[in-house]
């Protein structure tokens, strides 16, 4: 299977209150060429990945209106898409909004601790979308079981098509999901609401980083904070 093929089954996809970065537009923030900018910067991540033999996951649960709805990206912000190819070799993703980059916290403690690694992760999510309210579109909600079951197939798909070995679910949502799959599951708190402190705690332990004292910058690479 090719990036590009994969990306289209993302595009092809269409559900009620649910953005689909892919394929969608926002009138208030997206360029005329934004979905088609999105399927290009996701289609190229895919070949830098590939580049790079990943074979682990972080999955958080769907994308965000100030994150991944703008990037098309998981655990993604605008902010840091300049310095995605620190990262990701070759991997130079253009951004699809108007405006100020918006620097979103999950995203930004993600980011803080990839150029840490030697090998970087795909970053992906149970729901590779962005669901919202009725009528709100600039709101979160959690997906409905029947919209995660249409994301089971593409999943599965992709765990088998990369060679992914490893999944570190961030949060709860993100675990208990992948245990589904005949993969590692490595389960770390999820950054929001406080889990700051044990969610680099559990990435630095499983990676075996060094710890950095408490109060401290997570990274000695600026760019990323």
């Amino acid at each position: 299977m090719s990036p590009a093929y994969f990306v289209n089954q993302l595009a092809a996809v269409h559900l009620a209150n649910v953005f689909n970065p892919y394929a969608d537009s926002c009138p208030a923030y997206d360029k005329v060429n934004a979905a088609e900018i999105r399927r290009n910067n996701l289609r190229c991540y895919f070949e830098a990945v590939l580049a790079l033999g990943v074979d682990t996951i972080w999955m958080g649960r769907d994308l965000g209106y100030l994150g991944g709805r703008r990037t098309g990206m998981a655990l993604t912000d605008e902010h840091h898409l300049p310095h995605a190819h620190l990262v990701y070799e070759r991997f130079f993703p253009v951004r699809a909004t108007h405006g100020a980059a918006i620097k979103e916290r999950t995203a930004t403690e993600i980011w803080s601790l990839l150029r840490e690694l030697r090998k970087p992760p795909l970053l992906w999510n149970v729901f590779q979308f962005h669901p919202h309210e009725p009528n709100k579109p600039f709101s979160n909600r959690k997906f409905a079981v029947r919209e995660r079951k249409m994301a089971d197939d593409i999943n599965a798909e992709l765990i088998n098509w990369i060679g992914i070995e490893r999944i570190v679910g961030v949060g709860s949502d993100a675990v208990t999901y992948a245990q589904q799959f005949d993969v590692k599951v490595v389960p770390v708190r999820h950054p929001s609401y406080g889990g700051i402190v044990a969610f680099r705690h559990g990435i630095r332990t499983e990676y075996g980083l060094k710890s950095v004292r408490t109060g401290a910058s997570p990274t000695q690479h600026p760019l990323f904070t």
